[in-house]
């Protein structure tokens, strides 16, 4: 890749970073607001989702400090929406997990075919996320429901 390309990578790599630290603290909130029957195993898929948020940080950090870049200190978007019901939970995590795979397909956008190893990178996180909106998507659907959750 060349300098300029280098540097557009790095800002991407930058603002996922601090998008899925974002995520570390909206899926910790999440997980401290579920209440109800359903509670335990809804908080520990939160959980699940805030440790990954992290790892998927750190991983992008490190791609930053490769390139020669500087890591964010920044942390992504956070509202607070005053909504803890379930279902408003898992929209919000949709809507939030949208915007990840949006940044990581920018960044497969600008190295394909210039970095072999952002490329990858890229793509295996595509795969990741998109599968967590799948099962997001899922969660979201009425018992029975075979057509794609529409928000």
């Amino acid at each position: 890749m060349n300098e300029q390309d280098t540097q557009r990578a790095v800002a991407i790599l930058n603002r996922i970073m601090e998008h899925e630290l974002a995520g570390v603290v909206r899926y910790t909130h999440y997980a401290l607001m579920i209440y109800g029957y359903n509670r335990i195993p809804i908080v520990s898929w939160l959980k699940g989702n805030a440790d990954e948020s992290l790892a998927h940080a750190h991983k992008a950090g490190e791609l930053v400090t490769l390139l020669g870049g500087h890591p964010s200190l920044k942390i992504g978007t956070l509202l607070e929406t005053e909504k803890h019901d379930v279902g408003d939970i898992l929209r919000e995590s949709l809507e939030h997990e949208k915007a990840a795979v949006a940044s990581y397909y920018e960044l497969l956008n600008l190295t394909e075919g210039t970095s072999v190893l952002l490329e990858e990178y890229a793509r295996e996180m595509i795969v990741g996320e998109e599968l967590h909106l799948d099962e997001v998507n899922k969660m979201l659907r009425k018992s029975g429901d075979v057509q794609a959750f529409k928000s």
